[in-house]
């Protein structure tokens, strides 16, 4: 059952990576002069780290930023060139929208990634994509699963989608992964 509900979930952003608003976020990743600066905090922020992760990997400069570690000096790593990808589902999670403040104030540009398009962080960001209400697979309905999941898809999409408008090749993705089975495959 958790496979066919996160399976179902993820098989739903097919209509989200066909709006304007999915082109948008691509766009501002795409153009970013600086890093792609990635948020979140809890299982988001987890996913975040990921997201990141990956960004590096095929070509994006990008670093992973923790939104309590930003209201505590870490707000200086983000430059007016950088784009801030912000994950939460609910987008009423008290440090996010504290740091989308900070980062409005500065004129730094945004891209939400929620499930309520109605929330503050959908309101404040430049560019939102909402995966929308999602049932999680938890017996209790609350744990992050199938929210988390469809936040990974996304973010994949986004990262190798971005990573082939690049033309990215192998010896580029070899330059930047030279270990590992990986490392030694290219």
């Amino acid at each position: 059952n958790v496979i066919i509900s996160e399976a179902k979930a993820v098989n739903s952003l097919e209509s989200l990576v066909k709006e304007v608003d999915f082109s948008k976020a691509l766009e501002a990743i795409f153009d970013c002069n600086g890093n792609l600066v990635v948020t979140g905090i809890g299982k988001a922020g987890i996913v975040g780290e990921k997201i990141s992760a990956t960004m590096a990997s095929v070509g994006t400069p990008s670093i992973f930023l923790h939104p309590v570690e930003a209201i505590h000096g870490d707000l200086g790593r983000v430059r007016p060139e950088d784009v801030v990808l912000l994950l939460s589902f609910g987008g009423e999670t008290d440090e996010i929208i504290r740091l989308i403040t900070l980062l409005k104030q500065q004129e730094i540009r945004t891209i939400a990634i929620t499930g309520n398009c109605e929330s503050r962080l959908a309101k404040h960001s430049d560019v939102v994509l909402c995966i929308g209400k999602v049932k999680e697979a938890c017996p209790l309905g609350v744990a992050p699963t199938v929210s988390t999941t469809c936040m990974l898809a996304l973010g994949d999409s986004l990262a190798l989608t971005v990573m082939k408008a690049r033309q990215f090749s192998r010896e580029d993705y070899a330059r930047y992964h030279p270990g590992g089975s990986l490392g030694a495959m290219l």
